[in-house]
């Protein structure tokens, strides 16, 4: 079993109720974020999106496939959306966003340990490769969030 920590910032040039109201519509993340196979309501949750279970399945960009659901447990609008991750990986995932002048600052923190032994040998081995997989799909997933709030805010205007 081999533990990561991730933080990720992104700057988006988008109001920060947009922003959110995207991260917390994951069901159409698969649409902009590369990478993002699947993903699969098990469970609403209240009105806040408290106990909200999807099972997301990423395609990695070293061809393994990772597969977990995730729980939503906490949710402040418009600042923060946490939830525990159970599957080929176990920990917690963490948006926090700020507003900053008409711009979004967002970051993440991904704390996860891995589940499955081929993974943990994966990782002691090729660590460094594990690191830059994550990396990499989150720069995707940043760039596809940004195409998809430009897109939105193009659609609103016309």
């Amino acid at each position: 079993m081999a533990r990561f920590e991730f933080a990720t910032t992104w700057h988006l040039e988008a109001p920060i109720e947009a922003v959110f109201a995207a991260l917390t519509d994951s069901l159409q993340w698969p649409e902009w974020w590369p990478g993002l196979v699947d993903v699969q309501q098990l469970a609403v949750g209240d009105g806040a999106g408290i106990g909200r279970t999807q099972r997301f399945v990423w395609k990695s960009r070293l061809g393994y496939c990772l597969c977990f659901d995730i729980r939503i447990i906490r949710v402040r609008e418009p600042f923060l959306i946490e939830g525990v991750a159970n599957g080929d990986v176990a920990g917690t995932g963490c948006w926090q966003l700020r507003e900053e002048s008409g711009r979004t600052l967002v970051r993440y923190l991904w704390r996860v340990r891995t589940v499955r032994p081929w993974m943990g040998l994966l990782a002691r081995v090729a660590r460094p490769l594990v690191i830059w997989n994550h990396n990499a799909m989150m720069r995707a997933g940043r760039r596809g969030l940004a195409r998809h709030l430009d897109e939105r805010a193009a659609g609103r205007c016309v």
